[in-house]
């Protein structure tokens, strides 16, 4: 097999972490041309790029330029190009790598994503937000059909069973949840949950904005935003079903009632290492299902009086590319405003559906955006009147 160059986005997160364990166990499949990162880890990042003898890396936090760089001359990497800001993140997404995983995580990740593609990389996407924020504007800057390899555990697992048959033999999707930590609460059982009950995943291991959207089925909503627009299915024919054991991750029903479902234990190496070398599968890469072991698997409905989220992103879905930008912006500044203490968990939705509100009319006239620029005024202005509600709050 040829050996591939890849760049890695978020490197230092959860994402680029394991993407980067699957690559060491594959050295002579994939060489490692650069690596980007926030910044707020550069030991780490160092270690990374000295250990995959890294030519050139890239942090969005200019001031730690100076800290990455002595700590690749005490990692013994001293010879590592290092540059700063968003825009040398994005030209290192942009350098023509064969394929470039982007990891990022939030709506910052767009414009990285679009170079990717503008030089004809394969993108190994996990930036669900390129897809919820910036649909359009993404899926135009692909040089040619299928550049798009999905990370995410339900994307991946929808684009695996879809395999099976052709698109115009889709019935329906059907998308996985494993309900979260508070699966089976009442909604008003949840007014004092705090940051490390919301922190406290059941199954999976992720960071902390994505942990603490599964905790209110936020990221399952901006999931099936990121499917319809993925995979070009109405969003009335894409259902959600709470999965405890969090194995079967997510399923295809075709129109003669059979449904193809990708089914192994929580372990995001499996869909990194698709995204990485797809078509083809690697060995050496997560654990299978045991067969030998007694196990039940379980479905239960969307309690969606208590989870309102996946409906307000529904509702967006429907209205505009707009809405689901000012969404999923919204949403980040709740969740942080949670994570810092400043914002009960129940005001994280009700505070962007509030946002949603008071942005609706404006939004309604011309549903795309021209360019990412408008886009990230729109962003903005989501962001701006969030802050002005939780400060309200505190």
């Amino acid at each position: 097999m040829a050996n591939s160059t890849v760049v890695v986005l978020g490197s230092t997160g959860s994402i680029g972490t394991q993407g980067l364990d699957i690559i060491a166990r594959h050295p002579e499949r994939f060489t490692v041309t650069g690596l980007a990162a926030g910044g707020a880890h550069v030991d780490l990042l160092a270690q990374q790029a000295a250990r995959f003898h890294v030519p050139q890396v890239a942090v969005f936090d200019e001031t730690a330029v100076p800290a990455l760089r002595e700590a690749l001359e005490q990692a013994g990497a001293s010879n590592t190009q290092v540059q700063g800001g968003a825009q040398a993140v994005t030209a290192l997404a942009g350098s023509g790598a064969h394929v470039v995983l982007n990891g990022i995580t939030g709506s910052i990740g767009l414009e990285p994503s679009i170079a990717a593609l503008h030089a004809g990389s394969q993108l190994a996407l996990a930036n669900k937000e390129s897809v919820v924020a910036g649909g359009h504007l993404l899926f135009g800057a692909q040089t040619r059909g299928g550049q798009i390899n999905p990370v995410d555990s339900e994307h991946s697992a929808i684009w695996q069973s879809l395999r099976s048959g052709t698109h115009q033999e889709v019935s329906k999707l059907i998308v996985t949840a494993s309900g979260g930590p508070f699966r089976g609460w009442e909604r008003g059982r949840m007014a004092d949950i705090t940051p490390e009950q919301a922190l406290n995943h059941p199954t999976w291991s992720m960071g902390p904005v994505v942990t603490i959207n599964s905790s209110t089925l936020m990221n399952k909503g901006l999931e099936v935003i990121e499917a319809s627009r993925l995979f070009d299915i109405p969003p009335e024919r894409i259902e959600v079903t709470v999965h405890p054991q969090s194995i079967v991750h997510s399923m295809v029903e075709f129109v003669d009632g059979a449904v193809i479902a990708q089914a192994s234990p929580p372990d995001m190496r499996l869909p990194i290492a698709l995204g990485l070398s797809a078509p083809d599968r690697m060995t050496d890469v997560a654990a299978a299902c045991d067969w030998t072991t007694a196990a039940t698997w379980t479905f239960e409905p969307l309690d969606d009086m208590a989870f309102p989220a996946v409906s307000l992103a529904r509702a967006c879905l429907a209205a505009s590319e707009k809405h689901t930008a000012v969404l999923n912006a919204a949403n980040e500044q709740a969740v942080q405003a949670f994570l810092d203490h400043r914002l009960p968990y129940l005001g994280i939705v009700d505070t962007v559906k509030a946002v949603l509100d008071d942005m609706d009319a404006a939004m309604r006239g011309a549903p795309l955006f021209a360019d990412v620029e408008e886009m990230g005024q729109v962003e903005l202005e989501a962001r701006r009147r969030a802050d002005d509600l939780i400060n309200k709050q505190v």
